[in-house]
């Protein structure tokens, strides 16, 4: 028994190694705490039984300290697990080389400027650089941009000149269709030896050629002459005829607000006692442009059925029984879209007076 108690010793106090240890890592948690807190470092969620374990040894006489440093957080989005490569080679350190830069050293307050430098210059070191390689789209719009700058351009003033009248036509042709007809009109004998024109019949189609109106009209007056051969206008046409004043406004409804193509269409104007803005008229009797590409003298007076048959290769107004004003509208129509971009270009130029 005197031997057992003699083995025993209960007196004697821990190590001063032991104790020194603990107080270097409470000092390191203590200033690990503070960076976190100034947003230096990442705090770390891991549970305390998978954390990895820190050195607890001082730094050898070669190593530089590191501790107190400051940098900048980088932008590329945070991972939980980063193995940082230190080498040219591109292999993965283990953890305890990862996280080297947080040993505990000495606190000098003389050395924290010198280690906050070189902590910031190491850790920079240890990220990963990402290059980011232009794509393909990327590349041939700064080829092209290059090319621009480097060829000067010699025709810059005759380009730009022909781009401005495309774009003028292009808007123009773009607005026509919307708010463009054409009319064409029949009228009958009144008054004195039926020599005075009235309306009877009224014909108005849209820019692809589709009737819009085409009703037979009762004129005011007593019809004297019919003018079949010309009309095609028959007694038997007149019986559920629309009454002139009816007729007259639903047409004037469809006319207002929209260019009016026709040939000699004063005369239906006249007709329909109607006057139409010039700026908004175009007769296809006295368009140049179109007379030229017809052979003709550029101021002459050209027929319909002669323009018709020239132009677009069909004939029209033939046979006894009279005009159709609806075969009449669409083939002023399709004579004007012949001409339509230049002579809407020359009227933009030299617009006309009302």
């Amino acid at each position: 028994m005197s031997t057992l108690l003699l083995n025993l010793d209960f007196g004697e106090p821990p190590p001063k190694k032991a104790l020194e240890g603990n107080a270097k890592h409470r000092n390191f948690v203590k200033k690990r705490r503070l960076l976190e807190r100034r947003g230096f470092l990442s705090k770390k969620n891991q549970p305390p039984s998978k954390a990895p374990k820190l050195h607890s040894e001082p730094p050898k006489k070669g190593e530089t300290p590191m501790v107190d440093g400051t940098w900048k957080t980088p932008s590329f989005p945070k991972k939980k697990k980063t193995a940082a490569c230190s080498n040219g080679s591109g292999q993965p350190l283990d953890k305890k080389a990862a996280v080297s830069w947080l040993t505990p050293a000495p606190s000098k307050k003389a050395d924290s400027v010198a280690a906050k430098v070189d902590l910031l210059g190491e850790f920079q070191s240890a990220l990963p650089k990402i290059n980011s390689h232009p794509t393909r789209s990327q590349k041939k719009g700064s080829q092209k941009k290059s090319s621009k700058k480097n060829h000067p351009q010699k025709n810059a003033p005759q380009n730009s000149t022909q781009a401005h009248s495309e774009n003028k036509c292009s808007r123009i042709s773009q607005k026509l269709p919307q708010k463009m007809v054409a009319i064409d009109c029949e009228m009958v004998g009144t008054g004195p030896k039926g020599h005075v024109s009235s309306l009877a019949r009224c014909s108005i189609v849209n820019y692809n050629g589709d009737v819009l109106y085409d009703e037979y009209i009762l004129p005011p007056c007593h019809i004297v002459d019919y003018r079949t051969r010309w009309s095609g206008i028959r007694k038997q046409h007149m019986v559920n005829a629309t009454p002139f004043k009816i007729a007259r406004g639903q047409i004037l409804k469809i006319l207002t607000g929209k260019i009016v193509v026709g040939h000699a269409i004063h005369n239906d104007f006249k007709a329909l006692q109607y006057f139409h803005p010039k700026s908004l008229t175009r007769d296809t009797s006295h368009i140049p442009p179109l007379n030229r590409k017809a052979d003709c003298p550029e101021n002459a007076t050209m027929s319909l059925k002669h323009l018709t048959k020239k132009l677009l290769n069909r004939d029209i107004q033939v046979g006894k029984s009279g005009h159709s004003s609806v075969e009449d509208a669409q083939a002023t129509m399709e004579l004007y879209k012949l001409v339509e971009v230049e002579w809407e270009e020359h009227l933009a130029q030299n617009p006309p007076k009302d």
